[in-house]
């Protein structure tokens, strides 16, 4: 714990720091979808709703109000749960696939408002958003200041969920998943368990849209879309559903694969002389995947869930 702490406080003086936020957003946005579909079974195919309606939101405020930082994440995270809980309302009555369809139909029609808007730039998205003040004191306008700030909202968040998965409630949402009419004739009301959850989860997600917004500056048609959707279960996947810190590592690798894999190309295109290898950066999805692939099949449970099996494997051996 020390050692990651010291990291996180040491990073960005060697790592680009507006790299390492967007990482920590989508970070905190895996985790956000993983309360969901790790602790409660339920598979959400609309939760770039959240994350892109939040950062509309609070780019508005930030950039046409002139409201402070905190402000306006507070509101772009209640807006995402107001959302939420109009969609989930609307979807937990249903189970499995229908579940999964009904939240996809209800973002994309959160993506159509926000196309039509005429306050979000439409296809041009929104530019120019300020990062502003926190507390109207200090100032964010520098990378590391504001690096530093991001931290503590992901580290914030992360505890909230620690403790919501560590609790009563937690214990109920895990029954849910493993057996949900064992828990109607244990009397739990499981709507309403479900519709909290729900709620929850979008708030996390429209907090990381809200922080990603003020990080890069901009918020676009790419984050509401049901692509962000399938990329946010692309890096849960990867890293380990069900698990604390699988989601951190699935967005790490996918966010890298994303940003770096291109450098990679040339770097390899330069060293081999094989110009094949600028295509690399071209692929990203194909390779993305092929990555999938190769999970799915060697790593069932995650790269986190896999190294927890074995590890508990080596302890069982006398």
């Amino acid at each position: 714990m020390l050692i990651g702490c010291l990291a996180l406080v040491a990073l960005p003086y060697f790592i680009y720091p507006v790299f390492l936020m967007k990482i920590l957003c989508f970070a905190l946005f895996a985790c956000s979808f993983n309360l969901l579909i790790g602790y409660t079974g339920l598979l959400s195919f609309g939760h770039a709703a959240f994350f892109g309606a939040a950062g509309y939101i609070s780019g508005y405020l930030l950039r046409d109000v002139g409201l402070t930082f905190e402000v306006a994440v507070l509101i772009g995270t209640l807006g995402a749960g107001v959302i939420g809980f109009i969609m989930g309302g609307l979807a937990i009555r249903r189970r499995g696939i229908y579940f999964t369809m009904i939240t996809l139909a209800l973002a994309q029609m959160v993506y159509f408002v926000f196309l039509q808007a005429p306050f979000t730039g439409g296809e041009d998205g929104f530019q120019n958003i300020p990062r502003s003040a926190l507390l109207g004191l200090l100032n964010l306008s520098g990378d590391i200041t504001m690096y530093y700030v991001v931290v503590g909202i992901v580290m914030l968040s992360l505890a909230l969920i620690h403790r919501i998965i560590s609790s009563p409630y937690g214990n109920v949402l895990a029954a849910i998943r493993e057996n949900e009419a064992r828990a109607i004739s244990l009397g739990y009301d499981i709507n309403n368990y479900k519709l909290l959850v729900f709620v929850l989860s979008a708030m996390l997600a429209g907090l990381a849209g809200a922080t990603k917004a003020a990080v890069l500056g901009f918020e676009t048609l790419a984050d509401i879309h049901w692509s962000t959707s399938g990329l946010v279960i692309l890096m849960t996947l990867i890293g380990g559903k069900g698990t604390f810190t699988g989601p951190l590592v699935g967005a790490f690798v996918i966010i890298l694969l994303e940003n770096k894999l291109g450098e990679a190309g040339t770097f390899l295109a330069h060293l081999t002389g094989i110009e094949g290898f600028q295509a690399i950066g071209e692929s990203i999805t194909t390779i993305i995947g092929l990555i999938f692939i190769v999970c799915v099949l060697a790593f069932r449970k995650g790269i986190i869930g896999e190294l927890i099996d074995k590890l508990a494997q080596r302890k069982a051996v006398p």
